[in-house]
């Protein structure tokens, strides 16, 4: 939460210029206080563990927030009982009339197919086309950051020579951007995918700024100007032993994985990212969620309208 302070505090003055928030009294006295109503699209094969993830995330800061989950109507998913969805999850069609104040699309495991081939596309992009009036910010993770920049601004994937998996070293490349504040320098973060995209494409597109990126897993963060959009092509949710599990699956598989990089010292996992994931969640939910969207949530479309 900011730092609230007295109206012209000399001490203002520095805080602006170290990129720290804060509010004024004035300010804070006129703010009403309503639980942030997001939903989670869970694309993910085992919805349960991809579940607690993201509540691990969303709930280890000051805001309160209440979540609704989503899944597919043009695709059941094999590996979670029907009576499971039916009891926590709601399809695209059961929440058309609702607005939320943010999105969150989970990545998932079709990232070889094209875009068009994957079996729920086109309820996709209907979602994707809904947010835009109906959700104030997106968070777009993995395989859904790729699919959005695709079907938002054109850019494609391409298939890598081989899987990108491990814990990367990340360079902050926009410093007074409010996603990224408090970030240090070099930070760490899980990737696991077959496919990139390239960033000298979204570096091309007015829209778009580059937040962050990896000399060897390359592109990680990125946003729309207006901050309604967001794409970690990452997996800063993951929890300590996901990379561990895909590879022992892969294995299993026999698909010849190599070990995730700079995750194992010896046999024990190291878990370098987590300080890192709860600042990133933080800072979306407060500076472009909390700080910006309507209190009445049916507002939403005409203060976009006007935006």
């Amino acid at each position: 939460m900011p730092v609230t302070i007295p109206q012209d505090l000399p001490a203002a003055e520095v805080l602006k210029q170290e990129n720290i928030f804060f509010m004024t009294k004035e300010r804070a006295i006129h703010q009403d206080i309503r639980p942030l109503q997001i939903a989670l699209l869970n694309l993910m094969p085992n919805k349960i563990r991809t579940e607690e993830q993201f509540l691990r995330l969303l709930g280890n800061t000051a805001l309160q927030v209440e979540l609704t989950f989503l899944t597919t109507a043009t695709y059941q998913s094999k590996h979670t009982p029907i009576s499971y969805l039916q009891t926590f999850y709601q399809t695209f069609e059961q929440v058309r009339g609702s607005h939320f104040d943010a999105l969150i699309i989970t990545g998932s495991p079709v990232e070889t197919l094209a875009f068009e081939e994957v079996a729920y596309w086109k309820e996709l992009t209907e979602i994707l086309a809904w947010a835009d009036e109906h959700v104030y910010s997106s968070f777009f993770v993995c395989w859904a950051a790729q699919a959005a920049l695709y079907h938002h601004y054109g850019i494609e994937k391409h298939l890598l020579p081989k899987k990108l998996s491990g814990v990367y070293s990340h360079t902050v490349k926009q410093k007074g951007h409010p996603l990224v504040r408090g970030f240090d320098d070099f930070f760490w973060a899980p990737h696991s995918r077959n496919t990139a995209v390239d960033e000298t494409k979204l570096s091309s597109v007015q829209d778009l700024i580059v937040l962050s990126d990896s000399e060897e897993a390359g592109l990680y963060l990125a946003a729309s100007k207006d901050g309604r959009k967001v794409f970690v092509t990452g997996h800063s949710e993951y929890d300590e032993l996901t990379l561990h599990d895909e590879y022992q699956r892969d294995l299993a598989a026999a698909l010849n994985p190599e070990k995730p990089l700079n995750y194992y010292q010896g046999d024990e996992v190291t878990v370098r990212w987590r300080g890192h994931a709860h600042l990133l969640f933080s800072n979306w939910l407060n500076y472009h969620i909390y700080q910006s969207t309507p209190y009445q949530l049916d507002q939403i479309s005409k203060v976009l309208q006007h935006s």
